[in-house]
């Protein structure tokens, strides 16, 4: 069996990232996002082992210091981290990974997995991204203008990054997401290891 890909997939709060990955997933099989650990509450509709592994800081620590996480980061004073064992064995079973993580995750997953693509996703404009964290309803205006500011931190890293998504037509941006996962699967290596007995049986000598 083949192996897995594993994909970084980063952006600014209130970028889309999460909705364009949830419709990515519904149109491709094979694919999975990982469901990281938390340590912040969580938002209205979220799930414990759906959307997050909810825990608490001490439980969090413990991970992190018995080297658990493929990742781990602190965003907006919250601690977000990538179990190492439960990607490898959705990898070894040929499932492509992505991991949906801020621009901190992404380097250390880029020193332990050189070979993993990352794709960092972006809005439209300033005043796209403010309306969409607003849309939320969840924030004042005080916690609006703070997010507004780290949003323009962390988009400050797009250049690390191998490919450029801008969301501003939904659809557009969540079909150049499959490409890219599509374009990566069609690489000759991934090809072979996948198909090895075809293209063994296609280039034996006619009987």
């Amino acid at each position: 069996m083949s192996q897995g890909s594993l994909y970084v997939v980063s952006a600014a709060s209130g970028a889309g990232k999460t909705s364009l990955l949830k419709a990515l997933l519904e149109q491709m099989t094979d694919l999975v996002v990982s469901v990281s650990h938390t340590t912040r509450p969580p938002r209205p509709g979220e799930v414990d082992g759906v959307n997050y592994h909810f825990v608490d800081e001490a439980t969090f620590k413990a991970m992190a210091d018995a080297g658990e996480f493929f990742e781990h980061a602190t965003v907006f004073g919250n601690m977000y981290g990538t179990s190492q064992q439960h990607v490898q064995q959705q990898l070894d079973t040929g499932v492509d990974v992505i991991l949906e993580i801020d621009w901190q995750g992404a380097r250390q997953v880029r020193q332990l997995a050189p070979q993993c693509r990352t794709v960092f996703i972006v809005p439209p404009s300033v005043a796209a991204l403010r309306e969409r964290l607003t849309a939320r309803g969840q924030d004042d205006n005080e916690v609006i203008d703070r997010r507004m500011r780290e949003a323009v931190d962390e988009m400050s890293h797009y250049v690390e990054f191998d490919y450029l998504v801008i969301n501003d037509d939904f659809d557009t941006a969540c079909a150049d997401l499959a490409a890219i996962i599509r374009g990566n699967r069609m690489l000759l290596e991934n090809q072979q290891k996948k198909h090895a007995e075809l293209l063994q049986e296609l280039l034996q000598a006619p009987v």
